[in-house]
């Protein structure tokens, strides 16, 4: 039997730290098999799971829901034969939406393959600025999840964190809830939280999702004439301190059209640049091109950033990056140093610049 586990969430939500927590302290002895769906054009994560010697099979055509019918579920088939493992860890594209993942899984159960739970790791951090200006996608991994897991959690006022609950509640009065710092949490205790639920509930979702995607096909057809944008343009920075600062049309805008939910594909909305390079650059150096991202007027609306370059100290420099707040650390060396950007309104000439 092979069980099919889906972990979800938004660009920079924290998915592959979870998933490496949870194989290290709760699935050491089983044979694990990572799907992992890259926006973009340069995968960067894989190189970080196979650190930790697990199967990653990336597939940077595009975003799941936008490959879902044919490649994916045959990618889906060909590592359920080829490798028969006893679970598949499906992480995808911080910009996909879960009920099309859990549709395209959908395809190859069967007395054999199981699907195990679907879950969504979402940044109580952001999850206000994320949940208002791009709330098509972060909304359905919340809706469409049977666990929500909140990270980075550390730090944030008890009405913050309330805040996330209600709106979660709201969106999906079902789900279970993980509120504690991961840090205070097992492998175990996590893997526990995300298959928390029985079979009963994760098909009685699946048949919900069918007919709310219906209803929604039919619900917003009068939509697809809108033309203000409001969707693409809306972005806040949250920094570490979690001051929010708000654009003024946020409060004009009326018209609801990133409200909307079921009718566009993640690649009308987001963009990512990516390169190769074998520059080399300083911890110092890093940093500050990283901290530069968070100017929105120049470089777009930037979401998410990481990568693995080669140091002018003869190391290698892993590097994550999410609006206000950069992790650069020491890591194994690569063939060549990969960068990858994902956001909105990408000014990629800007970023080459940036970069080079």
């Amino acid at each position: 039997m092979t069980k099919i586990d889906i972990i979800s969430g938004f660009l920079g939500a924290g998915k592959t730290t979870l998933i490496k927590k949870i194989l290290a302290e709760a699935l050491s002895t089983e044979k694990i098999v990572i799907i992992e769906n890259e926006f973009g054009e340069i995968g960067i994560d894989g190189g970080f799971l196979k650190d930790a010697g697990v199967t990653v099979t990336e597939m940077n055509s595009g975003c799941i829901c936008c490959s879902l019918s044919g490649d994916f579920s045959k990618a889906l088939e060909k590592v359920i034969s080829e490798y028969s493992p006893d679970r598949i860890i499906i992480e995808p594209s911080g910009v996909g939406k879960l009920s099309d993942v859990i549709t395209a899984v959908k395809t190859v159960l069967s007395d054999n393959v199981k699907l195990n739970s679907f879950s969504t790791v979402a940044d109580a951090s952001r999850f206000k600025i994320y949940h208002k200006n791009f709330g098509e996608f972060f909304d359905n991994q919340i809706t469409s999840a049977k666990t929500v897991i909140l990270s980075h959690t550390d730090g944030l006022s008890d009405d913050k964190i309330s805040l996330c609950i209600d709106t979660i509640k709201s969106l999906n009065p079902d789900a279970v809830i993980s509120v504690t710092s991961w840090d205070k949490l097992s492998g175990t205790q996590l893997l526990n939280a995300i298959e928390s639920d029985n079979e009963h509930f994760i098909k009685s979702l699946i048949d919900s999702h069918n007919e709310h995607e219906h209803h929604h096909e039919h619900e917003h057809e009068h939509h697809d004439e809108c033309e203000c944008e409001c969707h693409e343009h809306h972005h806040e920075h949250e920094h570490e301190h979690h001051h929010e600062h708000e654009h003024d049309h946020h409060d004009e805008c009326e018209c609801g059209c990133h409200e909307h939910h079921g009718h566009h594909h993640a690649d009308e909305i987001f963009t990512s640049w990516g390169k190769q390079t074998s520059r080399k650059f300083s911890k110092t150096e890093l940093s500050d091109i990283l901290s530069a991202l968070d100017d929105n007027k120049l470089y777009g609306d930037i979401l998410r950033a990481k990568g693995i370059v080669p140091s002018s100290n003869g190391d290698w420099l892993h590097f994550d990056y999410v609006p206000g707040q950069a992790d650069i650390r020491n890591g194994q060396a690569d063939i060549t140093g990969r960068i990858c950007v994902i956001g909105a309104k990408i000014n990629e000439k800007e970023l080459e610049k940036l970069f080079s």
